[in-house]
């Protein structure tokens, strides 16, 4: 899967570019707040002087943001936040900088809404699709979350695997593009919540296995079934930890490697 957080993780937070390192600083600015919707980011100059980058990075920065939505540059006006309806929400950075912010329990089960609406679908494809290979891959995967001695970031990590090969083996392009926002609900619930021997993740190998049963089957329906409850139930997980928290926001760090 590429370009998911995993990957934003091992490599681009690791040795980033002074591009990279100001697209990161005003990306968060912009979702904390800082420069509001509908504000004018500050000029070069000052841009320039504060990150001792030459107007060569700024104007590349500037191109990034812009395609990624959050903002858009005007003659004579400046740069411009735009609303947030134009913020592509698919984007692995853009969904970093909201939990670096700190999201709220609503941000969460959003994300469970996403896969909620695409992820059974998955896993029906796969269902439908699998070669000997994938289902081989998808077993091994589902028995790694038995393993004893799993902490809440490793069980999340093998959580992450199962369902980034549950994208690939749809064999269907598009699947695979959901890779971040699986990966934002998945850490950000894990990291949220205590070990899974204390926070009823246990059985997290016997759903996951449940889901493989069913495509070895070629059981579309309950494929997609399987997959619901999995989803449904790390739901569930999340009000829970927002409310044994009684806290609106959770910083929830998905910046280093789990």
């Amino acid at each position: 899967m590429r370009n998911t957080l995993e990957e934003t993780r091992k490599t681009g937070r690791r040795t980033r570019t002074s591009h990279a390192q100001v697209v990161d600083e005003l990306g968060k600015a912009i979702v904390a707040g800082t420069y509001p919707v509908g504000s004018i980011l500050p000029g070069d100059t000052e841009l320039a002087q504060r990150f001792k980058v030459s107007r060569t990075v700024l104007r590349e920065t500037m191109k990034t943001l812009a395609a990624k939505g959050m903002v858009v540059a005007k003659a004579r006006v400046g740069t411009r936040v735009t609303g947030k309806n134009l913020w592509n929400m698919f984007d692995s950075e853009i969904i970093a900088w909201h939990f670096d912010n700190g999201v709220t329990e609503e941000f969460l089960l959003q994300l469970y809404d996403i896969r909620l609406a695409v992820e059974p679908f998955a896993a029906g494809l796969v269902a439908e699709r699998a070669n000997a290979e994938d289902i081989e891959t998808l077993r091994a995967l589902a028995l790694d979350m038995a393993a004893s001695g799993h902490t809440a970031d490793s069980l999340a990590l093998a959580d992450l695997r199962f369902h980034l090969a549950i994208a690939e083996a749809s064999h269907n392009p598009f699947m695979r593009t959901l890779g971040s926002l699986i990966e934002a609900a998945l850490v950000g619930m894990f990291r949220m919540s205590t070990p899974s021997t204390e926070n009823g993740f246990a059985n997290i190998a016997d759903t996951h296995m449940h889901i493989v049963d069913a495509i070895v089957s070629g059981d579309s329906l309950a494929a997609r079934r399987s997959m619901e409850l999995v989803i449904l139930d790390g739901r569930h997980h999340v009000h829970e930890a927002f409310a044994a928290r009684g806290s609106e926001t959770v910083i929830v760090s998905i910046s280093t490697e789990i």
